[in-house]
């Protein structure tokens, strides 16, 4: 049985340990949607990247929700773990994993029963409103196992493994490529091809590692003893979980408003846009998981009531946040129609050059989103999930208001949307920091 003690020893050596895992693991996960894009992109057509890169904002939007309430769990856990408490940990798994599960097939239900109104709202041209629904439909199959994989990878990480949660993902992704292109490029099944790959391949994550998780941590199997909904964990788990998938929900609902402006604008932006935000999402993923990992790194210590350890931590943190994300953007602004020309054929001038102006734009401010998750991990971390659903608000609000304002701009058009991101980051940075340094003194 592996965990990852983050109580002791040396910070930067211990965070960056366990922040390296999720980060692989993480640009992962995204594999599994840029799969599809590329396959789709190279071997359908323009309309059915479009589809796919539609799909993949809605698909983020409804995960999140998932993975919001995982993390939450996630910081329970890490508290616990911190105390040395065992019993508690079990509690919270039974509790977490009944509430979550539960979400997981009422969201399954309702999509399924209103796919076709959200589709219309999303403003998908007539030309790919078939392809997009078809895709969805497929694809959407996979979302328990979606459930399943993040509840029991975020479990572990919150015990300190990020390594097994790497191992089981990268299994499931060769096969998603192998899969992807038998069913796209050799069988010839388009759009549906690459939702079946993507399914059997997450379904192949999430059994696998629940498997591993039963049969190598046998003291955190849930006994009878531990079946009951205990009302401080359950407190606790709601306050956490709840806020922190508010979170996560408001940030990708606002992308998803985002996305509707961008379909306003036709189908070469919005294939453009698909391809583009697909490569600034693996970007700065990396950062996010840092933000995680030390969210877990926080919570920890503060179970363990070790404070000075994570003032140092904080201090620690924030230096590589800044060299990393200066670091990506350097790359990301440099070849950023290299990036683009990897999915999109070169006679695609248009688009090839809209996704590069949007690189350009956002490639050059990735520190800001870098403070911004760290600023999420910490006050998950420290019991104030409030305050993430807070920045996320004042974020995403700013880039939703200045993007519909800004775009309808004859002047500034396509460009306002890509300029309003990095605007709200700033801004939620600014808040954030300011009121930890508040309540610090």
């Amino acid at each position: 049985m592996k965990t990852n003690d983050l109580t002791k020893g040396n910070i930067t050596k211990g965070l960056w340990g366990f922040a390296i895992p999720l980060m692989f693991g993480n640009v992962l996960q995204q594999l599994y949607n840029l799969v599809d894009t590329w396959v789709v992109g190279r071997y359908v057509g323009d309309n059915a990247l479009a589809a796919v890169g539609s799909s993949y904002t809605l698909m983020t939007f409804l995960t999140s929700i998932i993975i919001g309430l995982c993390l939450g769990s996630s910081s329970f856990i890490s508290m616990a773990y911190g105390k040395r408490k065992d019993d508690t940990i079990r509690n919270g798994i039974f509790i977490s994993s009944i509430m979550i599960g539960l979400l997981t097939v009422l969201i399954v239900v309702l999509f399924y029963l209103l796919i076709n109104p959200i589709i219309t709202i999303l403003q998908v041209p007539d030309e790919i409103f078939c392809d997009m629904r078809m895709y969805l439909v497929y694809v959407f199959i996979g979302f328990v196992a979606i459930y399943i994989y993040n509840y029991v990878a975020n479990v572990l990480r919150g015990l300190g493994n990020s390594v097994i949660p790497l191992i089981f993902l990268s299994v499931s992704v060769i096969l998603n490529i192998v899969l992807d292109l038998l069913f796209v490029a050799g069988f010839s099944m388009g759009i549906k091809g690459a939702a079946i790959a993507t399914v059997i391949a997450q379904y192949i994550s999430g059994i696998g590692i629940l498997i591993y998780f039963i049969a190598a941590y046998p003291v955190y199997r849930v006994k009878k003893k531990d079946m009951h909904f205990d009302s401080s964990n359950m407190h606790n788990i709601l306050s956490l979980s709840g806020f922190t998938c508010l979170q996560q929900s408001v940030m990708n609902f606002g992308i998803l408003c985002v996305q509707g402006i961008v379909n306003s604008f036709g189908t070469n932006v919005m294939a453009a846009f698909a391809v583009a935000v697909k490569i600034d999402t693996i970007a700065y993923m990396p950062v996010q998981d840092f933000g995680n990992a030390f969210s877990v790194f926080v919570a920890q210590n503060f179970g363990a009531e070790k404070h000075d350890r994570i003032k140092s931590g904080i201090r620690q943190a924030g230096i590589s946040v800044i060299v990393f994300c200066l670091c990506i953007s350097a790359i990301v602004f440099t070849f950023a129609r290299t990036f683009m020309s990897i999915f999109v054929d070169s006679t695609s001038v248009e688009v090839i050059n809209t996704g590069v102006q949007y690189l350009h734009i956002e490639g050059a401010f990735y520190i800001g989103i870098g403070i911004l998750f760290m600023l999420y991990g910490y006050y998950r971390a420290v019991n104030k999930p409030v305050m993430s659903v807070v920045l996320t608000i004042i974020s995403l609000g700013t880039r939703v208001l200045l993007a519909y304002v800004l775009s309808t701009v004859p002047a500034i058009g396509v460009v306002g949307i890509w300029a309003a991101i990095p605007i709200g980051w700033f801004l939620a940075d600014a808040v954030g920091i300011v009121i930890y340094w508040i309540k610090r003194k």
